[in-house]
């Protein structure tokens, strides 16, 4: 006989999970468009208001690269002043239970990360990033990945005296945007290396939208089968297929519990272009059309995972109200199905009903409830 039982079919799958937001520097990395420091302080609040108790605020990477980050130690000094920490207490919030994250791609950026923490608004959590296929890892961060690699262990050695945690991240798992297909194999052992070197934690990451739900099932079963410590694992999906929710389900299927998502699925490649001018960012985009750069949606990623009665933590309603914010501080539509139609409400939308049923069932002879002749 079929077993109905989800959990039961995939023993692995988690009751709960963690999702952390990436909407202020992912998401907000991609615009062309410079968002105000007064806006990004308003969604961090609402952010971690909502049940966010994992989010990257920053990247600390030189502002004249991306000028987008130029009010990045403004950012970090505002969650960890007075006024902040006060008002979210009355909320019930500790902060010191909520990780502040600042991107670090090159020694120079964990260098601000350490003198930040010295003046009292550092990062709690930095991170760097290799991709195994190296045309990809270059274009990111400017050099080989042997290279790279002597780099990040010194800088997890000069953060872990610090007191700031690394999160290491292995990109282009299932395939790279510039360089095609590649090996799960070697994520595996890129993640290996990084917690062999001192990492705190791994963002495995999808950033071209290449994985398939069965790849991302067949990977993350490699990786808990080596290193089954979930807590070390993080998934993060980006869009171009319009096909990550399955992605996020195969890996919640292998046993997967932290995720990552942004507000309208906003993100991707950092922009070369604000405003009114063209700025370095990290080169011309690998990418063709912008409208198919994103990650997975937090509106509709909670959505799934509330609806499969997975706790998260977050107040759904609350983000779902936020997403439809944002569009309107982007001044675009966004990727959010589920920001525009809500949830699957058990009650229904009765408003839409139509009149004269019940007079009809009467008049039929009918019970209420019947739905065959007698």
């Amino acid at each position: 006989m079929t077993e109905y039982d989800y959990w039961k079919i995939f023993p692995r799958m988690p009751r709960k999970v963690t999702i952390g937001d990436i909407t202020i520097r992912d998401g907000f990395q991609h615009l062309e468009k410079f968002i105000s420091t007064e806006a990004k302080i308003t969604y961090l609040e609402e952010l971690i208001f909502a049940g966010c108790r994992n989010i990257e605020v920053t990247n600390l990477g030189n502002p004249r690269s991306m000028p987008q980050f130029s009010d990045a130690e403004e950012l970090l000094a505002h969650l960890r002043g007075d006024n902040f920490v006060g008002r979210a207490a009355r909320k019930g919030i500790n902060m010191d239970d909520v990780v502040l994250t600042a991107i670090t791609i090159r020694e120079a950026s964990v260098d601000r990360a350490i003198e930040l923490k010295k003046r009292g608004v550092g990062p709690d959590r930095v991170l760097m990033m290799v991709s195994t296929e190296e045309q990809h890892h270059f274009a990111n961060s400017g050099t080989t990945l042997p290279n790279y690699w002597a780099e990040a262990e010194r800088c997890i050695k000069k953060c872990s005296d610090a007191g700031i945690k690394m999160c290491g991240t292995v990109s282009t798992i299932w395939g790279s945007p510039i360089g095609g297909a590649t090996d799960m194999k070697d994520a595996v052992e890129f993640t290996k290396h990084w917690l062999d070197i001192g990492a705190s934690d791994i963002e495995h990451a999808d950033h071209d939208g290449s994985a398939s739900a069965a790849d991302v099932y067949r990977y993350f079963s490699m990786i808990l089968d080596d290193i089954p410590d979930t807590s070390l694992h993080i998934a993060h999906f980006h869009e171009t297929k319009r096909v990550s929710s399955a992605s996020i389900l195969a890996a919640l299927q292998a046993g997967i519990c932290h995720f990552e998502a942004t507000l309208g699925g906003l993100g991707g490649q950092p922009a070369n272009f604000l405003g009114d001018r063209p700025i370095k960012g990290t080169g011309d985009y690998y990418y063709d059309d912008e409208r198919f750069v994103g990650l997975v949606c937090l509106e509709d990623t909670l959505v799934q995972i509330d609806e499969m009665g997975i706790e998260h933590g977050y107040d759904v309603d609350r983000i779902l109200w936020l997403g439809r914010q944002l569009e309107k501080t982007v001044g675009t539509r966004l990727r959010s199905e589920a920001a525009i139609n809500g949830r699957t409400l058990k009650e229904g939308h009765m408003e839409y009903a139509r009149p004269g049923l019940a007079k009809l069932k009467e008049k039929l002879g009918e019970t209420a409830d019947q739905s065959f002749p007698k």
